[in-house]
């Protein structure tokens, strides 16, 4: 689903809140990728959850149909940190479930300020990898929400070149960790994050997504 402008947003926002069903629908698919990739980045990268990214997106677009009526907000970014925050409850749940048995602080590793914090990071994180792929974006990308649109714009990759984006320009790892995860050669992981760059240049600055 194409990410709107921050005027089409609220619109969307006033009308779901006024009883539209539709505009509540198309609210969550503007921000489906956002939130997958935001889960993926916790599952994979920091709190090794074994569930599915795809699951854990589902079930917090899931409760926050069931809670809208209890949303507050009346704009589109206060729209998605409410969408951030049921995703982090859910994802607090899941590390509980699954480290529970394991010798840590798991309070620590759990709370909620930690996994907000990283969900935090994996956001900036995606306006980096919007800023290597657009370096002078219009002034209409930049009314839009950067990470947002860099999300919708991965999702459009191909599997290889998603993977290599995620691990190195998202989670933030080492190309030699990358190219372990991968199992490709140190050169052949850094050839394929450049070539990986240049789709999502491509991606992003040819008016997809916007």
């Amino acid at each position: 689903m194409e990410s709107g402008n921050a005027t089409d947003v609220d619109a969307l926002l006033a009308s779901a809140k006024s009883g539209d069903a539709c505009a509540l629908s198309t609210l969550f698919g503007m921000y489906q990728n956002y939130i997958k990739l935001l889960a993926a980045s916790q599952v994979r990268s920091r709190l090794r959850v074994r569930a599915s990214a795809s699951d854990i997106a589902q079930e917090t677009f899931l409760n926050a149909h069931r809670g809208f009526e209890n949303f507050r907000g009346t704009t589109g970014g206060e729209f998605v940190a409410w969408l951030r925050s049921i995703l982090t409850r859910r994802i607090q749940y899941l590390v509980q479930q699954h480290v529970q048995s394991q010798v840590r602080d798991v309070r620590k590793e759990v709370s909620i300020e930690a996994i907000g914090k990283s969900l935090d990071r994996s956001s900036i994180r995606l306006e980096t990898v919007f800023q290597a792929g657009s370096p002078s974006p219009s002034a209409q990308l930049q009314r839009h929400d950067r990470s947002v649109h860099v999300a919708n714009a991965l999702a459009e990759l191909s599997d290889d070149y998603r993977e290599v984006l995620m691990l190195r320009s998202v989670e933030g790892l080492g190309f030699k960790e990358v190219a372990a995860r991968m199992q490709r050669s140190h050169g052949a992981t850094r050839m394929l994050w450049l070539r990986a760059i240049e789709a999502l240049r491509d991606r992003l600055g040819n008016g997809d997504g916007l």
